[in-house]
């Protein structure tokens, strides 16, 4: 086992080498759309941000599951350019639940390529060898990232579940009869302790191992190659030496991001520091020949009705940033104070619309075939 893992980081290495110099994905045999997905969004991301919703069109505020309908498509009418998944569904259950969770978001992600939009899967991944979710809960959960990595106890069982992650990615043939890209931000906001791979309940060795070994798996051994591999921490940093200090290094990441609730009203309202580390995300993304994005942020209930210009347009504008996509997180479907997006006759509606106009931001209906790839491309 540990021959088979140093060849695939030494065959990963001399791929890397060669991609870094075309300016392609970290997997040398990602498929052309993939490819050219990645292109185009370092291409937009000059000008340009695209903007996501997490689970925008599998329910929103008081609606759930159905066909062709989000929020934010029902206040602008255009879905978000960026729709964020979840693969919390692809363990934990019973095999018929996941075989249920599998197929529902394979449509999902075939329905948003088929519209020429974006998806990114988060992982919300339950504790493999512990009660307690996956969240951390001191009285219950288990330490698991030592327990996967390779050479733990439960480093086979942990195989099993990226199979199903593999197959499922095999599966998602668009119209078009190619496999639909994933960008895939597995153990996000590791720098804090509240889910259980977080930065108190493993050491940063055992968190690269298991990063490192997790795209090998994926890209190497199961030949998952429409993925692109996304690296994204909480807001904790002001440096980039602290921003880096659990990367894998740039021959196992994509995209580098950040998730920033706390400097934009929930903790705070922070613009100036909210800006200098979304440049400090970008600057690096540069550097290193990566994309950039600010993959998770939002205010719940969006109460401040001039939210969405005066501080989130404004801390991505402040700075010179790159900035491929902005998320903001989900509108449950049942709670009345839980949601991250507008919806008709919500408050920041109005100012929502000015984010929409603003050319700065593009959604869905913008996007012009960023499947392939062109010397120029047109977006409107």
């Amino acid at each position: 086992m540990k021959k088979t893992f140093l060849l695939s980081v030494v065959l990963a290495l001399f791929a890397f080498s060669v991609n870094a110099q075309k300016g392609e994905p970290i997997d040398a045999h990602a498929t052309k759309e993939t490819k050219a997905l990645y292109e185009n969004l370092g291409k937009l991301s000059k000008k340009h941000t695209l903007f996501g919703h997490q689970h925008a069109t599998e329910y929103g505020h008081g609606w759930y599951g159905e066909a062709d309908r989000s929020d934010v498509k029902s206040v602008t009418g255009s879905h978000p350019a960026v729709i964020g998944v979840d693969f919390s569904g692809f363990s934990g259950r019973s095999p018929e639940a996941i075989a249920k969770a599998k197929e529902a978001l394979r449509q999902n992600v075939i329905d948003t390529y088929n519209r020429g939009g974006v998806t990114t899967a988060a992982w919300h991944f339950s504790n493999p060898v512990s009660r307690g979710g996956f969240y951390w809960v001191d009285t219950l959960s288990l330490p698991a990232v030592k327990y996967i990595i390779p050479g733990g106890e439960a480093h086979e069982q942990y195989k099993v579940i990226l199979n199903e992650i593999g197959d499922w990615a095999h599966s998602l043939k668009g119209a078009d009869g190619n496999l639909a890209p994933v960008i895939f931000r597995p153990f996000h906001e590791f720098d804090g302790g509240w889910f259980w791979w977080g930065k108190p309940h493993a050491s940063r060795e055992e968190f690269i191992s298991l990063w490192r070994f997790t795209v090998s798996y994926l890209r190497d051994s199961l030949n998952v190659h429409n993925f692109i591999y996304a690296f994204s921490p909480d807001n904790r940093f002001s440096t980039e030496e602290e921003f880096l200090e659990r990367y894998p290094g740039d021959e196992w990441v994509d995209m580098v991001g950040m998730d920033n609730y706390g400097d934009f009203g929930r903790d705070r309202y922070a613009v100036d520091t909210a800006a200098m580390k979304l440049k400090i995300v970008s600057d690096y993304a540069r550097k290193a020949g990566k994309l950039a994005a600010f993959t998770e942020t939002g205010l719940e209930s969006i109460p401040d009705t001039t939210w969405w210009t005066n501080t989130l347009l404004q801390a991505m504008k402040k700075e010179d940033v790159d900035l491929a996509y902005v998320l903001v997180w989900r509108n449950d479907t049942r709670s009345p104070t839980h949601y991250y997006a507008p919806f008709p006759g919500q408050v920041s509606v109005p100012n929502f619309m000015k984010f929409y106009r603003d050319p700065y931001t593009l959604f869905e209906k913008d996007l012009k075939k960023i499947y392939k790839k062109k010397k120029f491309l047109g977006i409107f």
